[in-house]
């Protein structure tokens, strides 16, 4: 007997791996995308040249890095040449970019066997991510593949890798509990700003570690189709995160909640910078989004100077909403406003539980004590680290308009053509400014500044006092990029007093250790402070409760 069912036992067995085998073979197979081809192969044999000492070219194509920290980009052509253009260019950027992000996937999943099967998931996923993105994109995306490092070929060929790369943005969505996501944007313009012209201001407070967001990109592209345009991106980055175009259209997107994803569509990346190129108005972007299919939910907020005013476009995957503010302010952070789309269950629930309605009631009240607004004044907006009147909430609050965590603040003057975008650290260091108009005219044979120095908004006065200092030893806790092993709770307190999230960690940390005692004081001392989320408020009870009967 024992023997017969050992026998099925091994059928069995062996039945499992076959199908195993059989299910790996299909989602390679089905997960293969074959790249595009090119009319002509000749960019391909172009050379960099350098005029002169931190220049780089090919052709009127050029590269520098500025003296802000900013690297400067400007390319040309047909979609192919651009990447390819692009990659050469900055080939060491797009290679240190994949060596971060693989980096930090493998801290979140260090188990060989559990990244495998991410591997095959992701394939399965994005099977069909070719069929929603254009030509031409695919075009250039092959073009700055070109240069992708060979070290990650076992995940995929670089082609593939670049282009599942362009929708991180989206799967950071479904991280969004982890705080990954949670971006700010406003817009003021008639009797609400100074000299009644557009002023647009937004945190991408999209954070995947500081590492990532190291180095920054202006990008300013010439495309052989659609309208010239600037945006900030990264290296091996195509999609548009931030940008304004010739015609004085801008594209800022802020996540919004999405169900569980079931298959891949056009990334939201990509939508937006198909609006950058081919928009001049806010009802010729509406359109562009209208027509593409997206797997999560995104704001697109719109700011054109044709119109004079900034206007919402709201998209899930089933549907699309538009928005515009009653009078001449508009508030963006991540939930919907729409008729439609904002009185949804899922937006309705996300607004109970998440730090976004605190955020917009924050941008708000910032924008009536401040009187008609300014560059200036928003940059101090997009600055600002206090709570609703003012309160003090903690360093990082995911309620705070500056989080602490931007990958790059942005302000535009669509009108004038004018874009500042911050420095190092986060958008604290100084915003220096590029006028559209004189770059795409400038023709680059010596290394020279680019940006309006005369424009520059000084960088952040918290540089210099000893909360940012305190702050920095604080940061690397926030996060689970890089588990630390070395936590002291009192120390936690102590840099971040006025944090939930210090009480949090360090109440974990105590209840982990045995240290029941402590950790029921510090949860209900945490428990007194302004909590960002609903789900860490539940988690910080739930643990108070575990060491309270501990104690029993």
């Amino acid at each position: 007997m024992l023997r017969k069912l050992a026998k099925i036992a091994a059928w069995i067995v062996a039945i499992l791996i076959v199908l195993i085998v059989i299910l790996l073979v299909y989602v390679r197979s089905v997960a293969t995308v074959d790249p595009p081809v090119p009319a002509s192969l000749a960019i391909l044999d172009a050379k960099v040249e350098q005029p002169d000492s931190g220049l780089y070219t090919i052709g009127n194509n050029w590269f520098r890095k500025s003296e802000s920290g900013l690297y400067e980009l400007y390319v040309e052509g047909t979609p192919f040449e651009r990447g390819v253009v692009n990659g050469k260019l900055t080939h060491e950027l797009v290679q240190y970019q994949e060596e971060v992000f693989t980096g930090q996937l493998h801290r979140l999943v260090p188990s060989s066997f559990y990244l495998n099967i991410l591997k095959y998931f992701v394939g399965w996923f994005n099977r069909d991510l070719d069929k929603h993105i254009s030509e031409e994109y695919k075009q250039e995306i092959y073009g700055i593949s070109q240069v992708a490092s060979h070290d990650f070929d076992d995940i995929a060929t670089p082609y593939q890798r670049i282009l599942n790369y362009h929708a991180a943005h989206d799967i950071g969505h479904a991280l969004q509990n982890m705080s990954l996501v949670g971006c700010t944007a406003f817009a003021t313009w008639g009797s609400h700003s100074e000299d009644s012209t557009l002023i647009i201001g937004r945190n991408f407070d999209f954070y995947v570690g500081d590492d990532f967001a190291r180095d920054k990109i202006m990008a300013f592209y010439s495309p052989d189709k659609g309208y010239k345009f600037m945006m900030v991106t990264f290296g091996g980055m195509t999609g548009v995160l931030s940008g304004m175009n010739a015609e004085g259209l801008t594209v800022t997107i802020n996540a919004a909640k999405s169900d569980v994803p079931s298959a891949s569509a056009t990334p939201v990346s990509l939508v937006a910078r198909e609006i950058l190129q081919y928009a001049s108005t806010i009802k010729e972007a509406y359109a562009i989004a209208e027509k593409h299919k997206m797997f999560v939910a995104e704001s697109f907020l719109i700011g054109s100077a044709k119109d004079g005013k900034a206007a919402l476009i709201e998209k899930t995957p089933e549907g699309i909403d538009f928005y515009e503010a009653p009078g001449d302010q508009l508030v963006s952070t991540n939930h919907f406003q729409g008729k439609t789309l904002g009185q949804t269950e899922l937006n309705r629930e996300h607004m109970r539980t998440s730090a976004s309605p605190y955020r917009y009631q924050r941008v708000e009240e910032l924008l009536q004590q401040n009187g008609k607004n300014s560059v200036v004044k928003t940059a101090s907006i997009l600055r600002n680290q206090k709570g609703l009147g003012g309160a003090d909430i903690g360093m990082g609050n995911e309620k705070l308009v500056n989080q602490l965590v931007a990958h790059h603040g942005i302000i535009f003057q669509p009108e004038k053509r004018l874009v500042w975008i911050s420095t190092a650290p986060w958008q604290l260091g100084k915003f220096v400014c590029y006028d559209l108009n004189k770059v795409f005219a400038r023709k680059m044979t010596k290394n020279e500044e680019v940006y309006e120095t005369t424009l520059t908004i000084p960088a952040d006065t918290f540089l210099t006092m000893k909360d940012y200092t305190r702050y920095t030893k604080f940061h690397p806790y926030r996060f689970p990029f890089n588990p630390r092993t070395d936590i002291q709770p009192d120390s936690l307190i102590a840099w971040n007093p006025n944090s939930y999230h210090a009480y949090m960690l360090a109440g974990d940390y105590c209840l982990d250790h045995g240290q029941y005692n402590k950790a029921v004081e510090i949860y209900r001392l945490g428990l007194t402070k302004e909590i960002a989320t609903l789900q860490e408020k539940e988690h910080m009870e739930k643990n108070l409760k575990k060491a309270e009967e501990k104690l029993k």
